[in-house]
This record gives structure tokens, sequence and C-alpha cells, in this order.
């Protein structure tokens, strides 16, 4: 891998540390994670400081209205994973839909609301591994939210493309878009109200959040808009730890979160491009692209059809990463010509936090957290200062799907932390933002680093291509003729001036005893090394 970059062409550096190592996608919440690691804490610590600071400056990203998921790897051995996304109510079913005439959960409406799991899940991980007290890790958050931040050049730009959906939600427009706008760079914004959730939380733990005066005014907006939660619905929710699923790729194995989780995906992409000889120097960029592309639109179909919520419906994960079942994938894929894409009925997700940390004792944390759409629902509890998620989009109402809405069933999810272990030792946390593009992006990434021997912040800076609901969106760093290339295979081919995800990881070096991070170009953050 290099570590070296040239330094006549745009670009980061790689950060480098060896005390710890913090990679967040806003400044604040790498700030927050570094000074907690510096006061002593552990990776865990940071993460939960992190995250908590960018539910405040980044409420379009994320919040704790919303789910996350993570991976944790002790001393840097193999890793665990904690699943933390929410339910849908105890009275969602199939029927209640159906009487109703109701043929697909409707967008900004609390039946797209599942019970979030975040906050569950952050006091799930900090009682069995983290090591401060919650209040001195909520404190830059609470500093921030009660004080107030400055709005970052990102930031502002998602703000900004989210704030007609704002305006559709007065509470949500009171708050969100002071004056009638959305806020611009470097103007100054609080949210006092979530302020005080989080030193409630920090104080009483999950149970300030899930039960109590925060549940209660939660729940009530969603009933009020024709929701069916509960209290006891908010009261049962909780966080689970569970084993994550792997594949080999390039020498390393590769880790995600099993489903609910798309990172099956991600491992099914990996596995079919493993049989391409990737690293060869006679493919080109279009060459690469299109392999890439090809088996996307095969991992994808898949997943629509058999990711979802394990505990009710099982998925036999060892026989879709098996060889005959991946060969049959990859036999379909030809290098000079695209396979007809398959229409894509699902809903679009695009706005999620992606943090990693790895402290002194090398313990490595992958954590996303997420809303889902922009803002979530947008359906905004004022008295808390909470925004909710929309997650439940990811159920169907059709009855014998994967994803059919059930009591207290889990929607599939597309966030996913990933971790890469050699010699079952963890070598690199990693997470690339993103939507339906993180399985895709994950891919990506890996193959970047471990087949063309890129560095993490190169991998990351690289111009990315997604193809997905019948269009190949190529980033427009990419060249004209790259394109013409893929347009003659038969792709439809579209360029993007929108940046597509966004990525940080970081390198564990235990030969140099050092640490690398990275944080992608697209995003504010940074990578900050001790």
């Amino acid at each position: 891998m290099r570590t070296t970059r040239s330094f006549t062409q745009p670009g980061r550096s790689l950060a480098v540390g060896e005390r710890g190592m913090v990679a967040t996608s806003h400044p604040a919440a790498s700030v927050a994670a570094h000074d907690v690691l510096r006061d002593g804490g552990n990776a865990v610590d940071a993460a939960i400081a992190g995250v908590a600071v960018q539910c405040v400056v980044d409420p379009h990203m994320t919040g704790v209205g919303g789910d996350c998921f993570a991976l944790y790897a002790p001393k840097g051995g193999a890793p665990i994973a904690l699943n933390g996304s929410g339910r849908a109510p105890a009275a969602a079913t199939l029927d209640w839909y159906a009487e109703r005439g109701v043929a697909a959960i409707p967008d900004e409406t609390p039946h797209a609301v599942t019970v979030p799991g975040a906050i569950d899940a952050w006091c799930r991980l900090h009682a069995d591994y983290g090591s401060l007290p919650l209040e001195r890790l909520f404190a830059p958050a609470i500093g921030y939210a009660e004080n107030g931040f400055r709005i970052t050049p990102r930031v502002a730009y998602d703000w900004a493309k989210a704030a007609e959906k704002l305006a559709r939600h007065e509470e949500a427009a009171i708050q969100y878009l002071p004056g009638g706008k959305a806020p611009d760079v470097g103007d100054r914004r609080a949210q006092p109200a979530l302020g005080a959730t989080l030193r409630a939380v920090a104080r009483h733990g999950r149970a300030a959040f899930y039960e109590g005066a925060v549940a209660d005014e939660i729940v009530a907006t969603l009933r009020a808009q024709g929701g069916l939660h509960t209290l006891e619905d908010f009261a049962a929710q909780t966080s689970n730890y569970v084993d994550p699923i792997q594949a080999a790729y390039a020498g390393v194995n590769v880790h995600e979160c099993p489903p609910n989780g798309q990172g099956l995906a991600a491992l099914v992409i990996l596995r079919i491009m493993a049989g391409f000889d990737l690293a060869s120097a006679s493919l080109s960029e279009a060459d690469r692209i299109h392999i890439h592309a090809e088996a996307t639109k095969a991992a994808y179909r898949l997943r629509d059809v058999i990711v979802c919520d394990p505990a009710v419906t099982p998925v036999d994960v060892d026989r879709v990463l098996s060889e005959p079942f991946i060969a049959r994938l990859r036999d379909g894929i030809s290098l000079g010509q695209a396979r007809p894409a398959e229409a894509w009925d699902e809903a679009i997700h695009r706005d999620t936090i992606y943090l990693t940390v790895v402290d002194r004792d090398l313990n490595a944390i992958s954590f996303i957290n997420s809303l889902f759409a922009a803002f979530g629902s947008a359906i905004y509890a004022p008295k808390a200062g909470v925004v909710l998620q929309n997650r439940g989009l990811g159920f169907k109402l059709t009855p014998g799907h994967a994803n059919s809405i059930a009591p207290r069933k889990r929607p599939m999810h597309t966030i996913i932390p990933g971790m890469v272990t050699q010699g079952g030792q963890a070598v690199m946390p990693f997470g690339v933002m993103g939507g339906q593009y993180q399985s895709a992006g994950h891919a990506h990434f890996i193959s970047r680093i471990f087949d063309q021997g890129l560095s993490p912040q190169e991998a990351s800076d690289a111009p990315r291509s997604f193809s997905f609901d019948g269009v190949l969106t190529l980033e427009d760093t990419i060249s004209p003729e790259v394109a013409r290339d893929l347009e003659a295979r038969g792709h439809t081919v579209a360029f993007t001036s929108d940046p597509t995800g966004g990525c940080q990881a970081i390198w564990i070096d235990r030969q140099k005893g050092a640490l690398y991070g990275a944080t992608d170009h697209r995003k504010d953050g940074l990578a900050l090394g001790l």
C-alpha cells in the first residue's frame, strides 16, 4: 500500500499517528473524538462523542432519531457487530394497510418511521466497552447544541437541497429554515432542545429517550399524524450483537454486518470481482468500471429479493457467498457487453454519516449512523429536538415479500460499516456513505487498495461510478473517452457533478507502529492522529 502521493497534484495526504486516529466527515466531530482519545478515552468513547456532535452540526445527514450499526474489534482482533436498527410498531400489519387501501408506505409520514435505534445502540456500546462517563462524551455535542455552531460548506449544500421538503413540515421548518430558508456557509445555528435531550441521556441513559418525556412527545407527535407507535414500542427497542459476515478478497478478509443490512451485497460484489484479474495492467479504466457495474447489478438484484430481517426470514449467507452460487452470477458477465438493467422501485436513500476510530490499544471501531433520507421523515418533535428517520420506507406492503412489514420487524438497511482483517487482526476499519451506493462503494474502495495498491486516501479520492436503476452514473472527473467506451458496451451513461458518497478509513500498520487516516474530499471532514 502506498503511503506517499504526488505533492504537485490537488489532494490530501494521509493523516499519520501512533497513539490514536479518528476520521469523520465533519471537522467538529473529528476534533471531539480526537479530544476524547487525548483525554484517555478509548475508541468506543471517541466514536460516541463524534457521532453525538455530528447529530447536532450535521442534522441533514444524521440524528438521534435515526439508527446505527457498528463493527468493533477489541484490541485489534476479530470484529463483533452491533445491530442498532429500529423496528416497526407492534400494530404495523399488512392487514392494517390493506384494509385502508394503502399499497406503499408514504414518504414523510409516520408510517415511514420505525422506532429510532441509535441511542439504545450508543448506550449499549458504552455500557459494554466505554470507559469515560457519557456526560463527558456528550459534552461537546451539548455545547454545540446549546451555544451554537457554524455551518460548513457541505452541510450548507445538503441542507439547501432539503429546504423544499422541510417547508412542508411546520415544526421542522421553524427549527431548520430560519427566516424561511436554509442556513448558508458560516451562519450560526443552535439546537437547544436537542441539547436538553442529550443532557438527559447523559445523566440517565437510554431510559431518558425511550421512556418519560422524550418518548411521550415523540409518540404523541407520531400518533397525531396517524402513526401506530406506542410507548411500549419505544420501551421495547433494543440493539443486539450479531456475528459479522465475511469474504476473502485479494489476501484479506472483508467483514460486514449481516442482514438486515446490505453488507451481504458488498461481499457478493467482491466475490464476483474476485474472478477477474483487476490487478492486471492490461485492464483499462473502462474495463474496471464495467466489471464493477455488472457485479453491482447482479448483487443488487439479489439483495432486493433476500436481504431482510433474519429474525423473521433467515438468510443463508454461506450459500450466497459460496463459489458455486457466485460462479453462476459471475458467468453471466461479458467484458464486452452490458446486461440489461432491471427496474428498481425501492426507496432512494442518500443521507448518512460514517466515522471510524482506532485508539492507543488498537481497539478499532467502524461506526455508521443515519436518518435514511434528508432530515429523515422531517417529522420533528420540538420539545425533544428530535427529527425522526423514515427507515420504514425499506418495507414493502406486498404479502410474501422478504421485506413485507410486520409487527416489531426491522426493515432492510442500506447503511453498512466495514472492517478488513488479515491473519485474524484488524487492519482497516472503513466505510463508504451514500445510500444505495454503499455496497458498490465498499467494493470499489477495497479493489482500489488491494488490486491497484492505492493508499486509503487515494482510493477514497478516486473517481466513482455507480450502476443503479438502469443508468451508469459517472462522476465528472471520469473522462469522456471512458464514457464512450462504456456506452459502446451497452451502458446508459450519465455524468454527475454531485458527489457520490463519502469515505473514511484507518489503516493499522503494525510493523511500523503507525496509524494512517483517510477522509473523503467530497465532505467537510478530517482525519486526525495522536
